[in-house]
């Protein structure tokens, strides 16, 4: 089978110097979804599952004019960790402060999130699971040896989420120990493009990492992170 995962297109973090908790995408960022629904034009999936995030939705949008026919799904598993609500029509510049000083946290600290934001323990079991649980309505399961059984080798999933969501899919998937940094250990640019597929080893599949956020579709003034 083979995954595709898009993190979203460039949203706008910031409008009039406010912060914005669940933002849309920039002018720049609509065009770097077009982008990147034109790059997959002609290719074919099974199933098409969306973050509920509107940064998603919105780069997702172009996509479905391009697979007619192929169900798109919104799953709230694939929103990335969710952000202290008290950040909405908070000064762009205090909410800059508060994360840059984060990143100075002790380890055991950053797996308890931001202070009224999602945990990280609860990020990464909110998405390991929704995910074991996705693929395995498709047949696809890990195996008590580590290996993965895969029914159906023509599958294609497309999934249009996050930095940190995909990170901790690719993790989960390539069998990495977790950390609370998913996104650093798999830094990708806005409305990139990742490829995993599985191979038949050991009288079982395992997943492995074709391409990491691609974004040959971009022209160089279009590529952001």
């Amino acid at each position: 089978m083979e995954l595709v995962l898009v993190r979203h297109a460039q949203p706008e973090w910031a409008r009039e110097s406010i912060s914005q908790v669940d933002p849309g995408l920039t002018d720049l960022g609509l065009r770097q979804a077009d982008r990147a629904a034109r790059r997959l034009t002609g290719e074919s999936f099974d199933h098409v599952l969306v973050s509920t995030a509107r940064r998603a939705q919105q780069t997702a949008r172009p996509m479905r004019d391009h697979f007619e026919g192929t169900p798109f799904t919104d799953r709230f598993w694939l929103h990335e960790i969710q952000l202290p609500g008290s950040w909405a029509d908070t000064p762009a510049e205090e909410v800059g402060r508060v994360l840059l000083e984060a990143r100075d946290r002790p380890r055991e600290e950053w797996w308890d999130g931001l202070p009224g934001g999602e945990s990280f323990r609860d990020f990464h079991e909110r998405v390991t699971t929704g995910l074991m649980q996705e693929l395995a309505e498709y047949g696809v399961r890990r195996k008590p040896d580590g290996l993965w059984e895969a029914d159906d080798d023509d599958l294609r999933l497309l999934m249009v989420a996050h930095a940190g969501t995909n990170s901790l899919v690719l993790g989960a998937l390539l069998g990495l120990e977790p950390e609370p940094w998913e996104w650093e250990r798999f830094a990708s640019n806005h409305a990139s493009i990742t490829l995993l597929r599985t191979a038949a080893i050991a009288g079982g599949h395992i997943f492995g990492l074709q391409s990491f956020s691609d974004v040959e579709h971009l022209r160089p003034d279009l590529v952001t992170a």
